[in-house]
């Protein structure tokens, strides 16, 4: 209403030749020329719009809904390693070596609405990574994920909206387990992986409040007989995950939105089995906080924009991101 309204007065000002006479039209017609057309954005809609592009894992499509995603992450980790070393005279000796990891992420999301209230996602991720402390590279596609989002319970105004999912991850990337180690890089994990938690939301007009709670499970890596430290590596179990998600997205204006969270991950200790000794790694907790911007570039697309920064030492130390939607000829339903 008050946006119509701003319409009108500023086509007055804009426009001062022109006139506006009570008795031209009925009344009935100058209150339904100032009142909300179907075509109008509503801080509802604008609301539902900005979660969406600020918190995709949180929403679902209608049935026979499809879309297309295309994003570039960057991330960078510094860190020195230390690891023990076998010499030949059976003695250990100590190394530590820096490490400057730069990666580039573009990805390809396609998300499919099943039902209503299920939505099935694929991810198609190719990595480029850089070492510019020890000068190495490496190019290949990386963890392909799949994952299907189910919201159990209808949306109810005044009541929280819960939404369940579970994800397979792929360990199509170059495996950590397969390169070797002091030439060259991975671009996966090297695993097999599930993972299931639950995702919850909540308007506050116009803010929406969100959070998540997930477990991941690795499964053990067998049959890799990888020279580590001066020792034949078997196996490894790489620990499951427990992870934890929480911030809030406001919209500024139809066109500009803001959000913020803070993601954090514990991972249990992980297990190497050696040709001679079993040896356990030491847990790590990662947390990061991100912040978003969602800009409007036509009535139907969000591009988002996210920096963040990680908070602990197995953390990375500089994150970017970009994702807008791909508009492809057939892929949305007539």
């Amino acid at each position: 209403m008050r946006l119509a309204c701003a319409i009108v007065i500023c086509a007055l000002c804009l426009f001062p030749g022109v006139s506006v006479r009570a008795e031209d039209e009925p009344v009935d017609s100058a209150r339904d020329a100032l009142g909300k057309q179907d075509g109008d954005a509503d801080s509802a809609t604008a609301l539902a719009e900005v979660f969406q592009a600020a918190e995709k894992s949180y929403t679902l499509l209608k049935k026979g809904e499809r879309t297309l995603t295309y994003g570039v992450d960057y991330s960078l980790v510094r860190d020195t390693v230390i690891e023990t070393v076998r010499t030949g005279d059976n003695s250990f000796s100590v190394i530590g070596q820096s490490e400057a990891q730069h990666t580039f992420t573009t990805s390809f999301t396609f998300d499919y609405g099943v039902w209503d209230n299920l939505t099935f996602s694929i991810r198609l991720p190719f990595v480029a990574k850089y070492d510019t402390e020890r000068d190495l590279n490496a190019y290949s596609l990386g963890d392909i994920s799949a994952s299907l989002r189910w919201q159990p319970w209808n949306a109810q105004r005044g009541a929280p909206v819960t939404t369940l999912y579970a994800s397979l991850g792929l360990p199509t990337g170059d495996s950590p387990y397969d390169i070797q180690v002091d030439d060259d890089l991975s671009t996966g994990n090297g695993s097999y992986s599930l993972s299931a938690g639950a995702n919850l939301s909540y308007v506050i007009d116009p803010v929406v409040l969100f959070g998540s709670l997930g477990y991941t499970y690795n499964f053990p890596i067998k049959d890799i007989n990888q020279v580590r430290g001066g020792r034949l590596l078997k196996k490894v179990d790489p620990g499951s995950a427990f992870s934890f998600n929480m911030g809030f997205a406001y919209a500024l204006s139809y066109d500009v939105s803001l959000a913020a969270s803070y993601q954090m991950a514990y991972n249990l200790a992980p297990k190497f089995k050696f040709e001679d000794v079993n040896l356990k790694g030491r847990e790590q907790t990662s947390a990061v906080m991100n912040f978003s911007l969602g800009l409007r570039t036509s009535p139907d697309y969000i591009v988002n924009v996210n920096a963040g920064f990680g908070l602990t030492e197995d953390s990375p130390d500089v994150l970017l991101g970009l994702s807008m939607p791909l508009d492809i000829t057939g892929l949305k339903p007539e």
